[in-house]
């Protein structure tokens, strides 16, 4: 049987950024699963280029778990890296190798682990669960997640396998990505009063996205065992005139909200809604044309399970990690609306080396998982 560390060097070979696409990393995956029997079903992207897997291993029908991993990467673009990124390499106990983290080294293993499962009496079900696009935004999971949560699967548990150093997450964070585009109306700059400024527009929003962070911090929700823990508001981009000497009439203000699994953060939107909806029919006294318009364009939910439920202690004895919530977001929220079973995020690697030149994987991390995933199949034999 093929390890896998030998899997994982294949994985690495495949650069599947998530602008390129990962179809030729997926074809790989489907045809290694097919040699050992298993049959898998692709969702692909209209495109042509990305699609997401999912396979089922032993009986149909209810019960068992769902392996989770994503098969896209982040770009190299610009990092300094000592080695080839996309042909791994040893040095020691570490495999190099973008991905190798987040989160190739568990879909090797968990891919290895399910060919193993072929060779086992299951009287539950392994399923498989690999998706696209989930480094900008968890985006190519949910068209396969809209098809399966009515398929009939209803798994006990998922586990979510982003790079946790084998400690059990049990919560994160939501995100919600706004893109605000303020149309004001151009003037020189001798005579400004006589325009409507669109980077003053995008600063009067703005203001209120920070009003609404303070009052965040002052009194609202709070969980302490995340390292910021209350919901935030953070705004990234803004960009906005071409010339000093003339108002501008447009600029676009990007900001986000990651809120507490339990805060909802159209409750701030609404605000914000408010706030863009009376600048706008301030401006519109005078230049009929102005206005602010806030589109949301990527939404994710939280995640929070229930730290002494029977998912959280299974996987806690399998893996003998430790409860801990983390700070990046994954796609549990997303399979728990799926198929209403708790997701745990808990698999092999560090996201400290995530994203990073040199990204690379311990040894252990990979001897850790490959040991839980073995205790995963004694269970569901």
């Amino acid at each position: 049987m093929t390890s896998a560390y030998d899997i994982l060097d294949r994985l690495i070979a495949f650069p599947s950024v998530s602008r390129d696409g990962n179809i030729d990393l997926i074809r790989y995956i489907a045809d290694a699963l097919a040699a050992a029997g298993i049959a898998s079903r692709l969702f692909p992207h209209e495109n042509g280029d990305r699609a997401s897997l999912f396979a089922t291993i032993g009986p149909e029908g209810p019960g068992g778990i769902v392996l989770s991993g994503h098969t896209d990467v982040v770009p190299v673009d610009g990092q300094a890296w000592t080695v080839d990124p996309f042909r791994m390499s040893r040095k020691g106990d570490r495999f190099y190798g973008r991905g190798t983290t987040d989160m190739k080294g568990f879909i090797a293993c968990a891919m290895e682990a399910a060919v193993a499962a072929t060779e086992r009496r299951l009287t539950r079900p392994l399923h498989l669960a690999f998706s696209y696009d989930e480094e900008i935004g968890c985006v190519g999971v949910r068209p396969m997640l809209d098809e399966l949560a009515t398929a009939g699967i209803d798994p006990e548990w998922v586990l979510i396998g982003e790079p946790t150093a084998m400690q059990v997450a049990t919560g994160h964070k939501g995100k919600t990505g706004v893109k605000a585009y303020c149309t004001g109306h151009s003037a020189h700059s001798a005579l400004a009063p006589t325009g409507l400024n669109a980077i003053y527009m995008a600063t009067e929003l703005l203001a209120e996205v920070r009003a609404i962070q303070a009052d965040i911090e002052d009194s609202g929700p709070r969980d302490d065992d995340y390292t910021v823990p209350y919901t935030t508001l953070h705004a990234g981009v803004i960009q906005g005139g071409t010339a000093l000497n003339i108002v501008p009439d447009a600029c676009r203000l990007d900001f986000e909200i990651r809120n507490l699994a339990g805060d909802d953060p159209m409750a701030y939107m609404a605000r914000l809604f408010d706030k863009a909806e009376r600048i706008t029919a301030e401006g519109r006294k005078r230049f009929p044309e102005t206005g602010i318009r806030l589109d949301i364009f990527n939404t994710y939910p939280g995640l929070n399970v229930d730290p002494h439920g029977k998912a959280t202690e299974t996987v806690k004895s399998l893996s003998g990690g430790q409860q801990f919530k983390v700070s990046f977001g994954t796609e549990g929220g997303l399979f728990e609306q799926a198929f209403g079973a708790p997701s745990i995020v808990c698999g092999p690697g560090d996201m400290e080396q995530g994203h990073k030149p040199d990204e690379f994987i311990e040894l252990s991390q990979m001897e850790a998982c490959r040991k839980m995933l073995g205790k995963i199949l004694d269970r569901l034999s």
